[in-house]
């Protein structure tokens, strides 16, 4: 099968690699039809994540067919179309139990980390019980893509973790694809308020029209001015920080209100400061980390009754073997004005009449972009 593969910092390849099989009873095998880069797959690429080594086949996040199962596997048959969620988890240890399925002894962020993940034309997911979720027949394939990983990060590690309350006022530093999932998402709450911060404004464009009630550039660096004084010097009763950098993690502490909570979802290459001797006045929440996947079939509901639409975050469309292409634009988001990028198996594309629509969009996106 070909698979982009990460071969140390700033080097990857789309290679033939050997088909991947079942190992454990628990496994199951299936024949990834569409999935998408993450900003994580870039952090890989500058060397930033220890634990996923020279030879792994990166990727996270997907949807396919299922070609084989374990013994043990009772949930899937092949055949199905299902949700291969970023997280593995076996649904049996203490911290399954709990919900945290991030922190399983024998799961946790695997795929395109520590095992081979999901941008190839295959894949072998563990636990698969725990680890699939099945699409319906009439499910957009493209929503449920979106349900891998970065919807219910937003709503989980930042919705959810801020504890976003009806009325609050709301700000999200990042309009990336997680903080426009954040965006989405904190909606189900009807906040009174939800500011928006980024120095792309294509992106605040984007976050204007997805229900953002005030958009920040904060390319002037006067974001915790601005808000401030939008809010009678009081600041936000949430911030959910999205980018992983000093300035969004100062700048949260420098608008958070009295009681109020910071959901911090960026990935921090390197630490940053905490000003406890003025935050720990204001009555503070401050909560980390990273996605559990456990609201897929909640938000799996929202999406069938019209609730929230995640394909609206998708900018550009791109056939599988593409992906060397996809990486470059990616990695240049601002200038191609990238938000999530759908890469569909080359098989699945050539079918006559499969993916026209898209394909039409996307070279009309490519000329108006060249355009301007």
């Amino acid at each position: 099968m070909k698979a982009l593969v990460y071969h140390g910092p700033g080097q990857k390849a789309w290679e033939e690699k050997p088909k991947p099989v079942i190992q454990q009873p628990t496994d199951a095998l299936v024949r990834v039809t569409k999935t998408t880069l993450c900003g994580t797959d870039l952090a890989i690429l500058r060397g930033g994540v220890a634990t996923c080594q020279p030879g792994t086949i990166l990727g996270h996040e997907g949807v396919g067919v299922v070609e084989a199962v374990g013994s043990s596997v009772s949930g899937f048959k092949p055949g199905d179309a299902v949700i291969i969620s970023c997280i593995t988890s076996c649904g049996r240890c203490d911290y399954c139990h709990r919900g945290l399925y991030s922190n399983c002894t024998d799961g946790g962020w695997q795929l395109g980390n520590t095992i081979d993940g999901t941008q190839a034309e295959y894949v072998r997911v563990p636990h698969a019980d725990n680890s699939l979720h099945l699409i319906p027949a009439d499910f957009d394939h493209e929503a449920a893509l979106m349900l891998s990983d970065i919807i219910p990060t937003g709503l989980e590690v930042g919705v959810m973790n801020g504890e976003v309350k009806f009325g609050d006022t709301v700000a999200i530093l990042g309009a990336g694809p997680v903080g426009l999932a954040a965006l989405l998402t904190a909606q189900f709450y009807a906040p009174g308020e939800i500011i928006v911060i980024d120095l792309d404004e294509h992106r605040l464009q984007k976050a204007k029209a997805l229900g953002a009630t005030i958009t920040i550039n904060n390319s002037d660096g006067q974001a915790a001015e601005k808000v401030l004084a939008l809010t009678n010097g009081r600041g936000v009763d949430v911030a959910i920080e999205v980018v992983g950098s000093p300035v969004t993690c100062e700048l949260c502490q420098n608008i958070i209100g009295a009681g109020g909570h910071i959901a911090d979802i960026g990935i921090y290459a390197k630490s940053v400061q905490l000003h406890k001797h003025i935050l720990w006045t204001k009555n503070i929440t401050l909560r980390l980390g990273t996605v559990n996947t456990t609201t897929i079939p909640l938000l799996m509901k929202a999406i069938k009754n019209g609730k929230i639409d995640p394909t609206t975050l998708v900018s550009h469309r791109f056939k599988l073997s593409d992906i060397i292409h996809a990486y470059d634009v990616f990695a240049n988001a601002a200038q191609e004005q990238a938000i999530k990028l759908v890469l569909t198996n080359d098989a699945d594309a050539a079918q006559p009449g499969a993916n026209a629509e898209a394909v039409i969009q996307e070279i009309v996106a490519q000329v108006l972009r060249k355009m301007q």
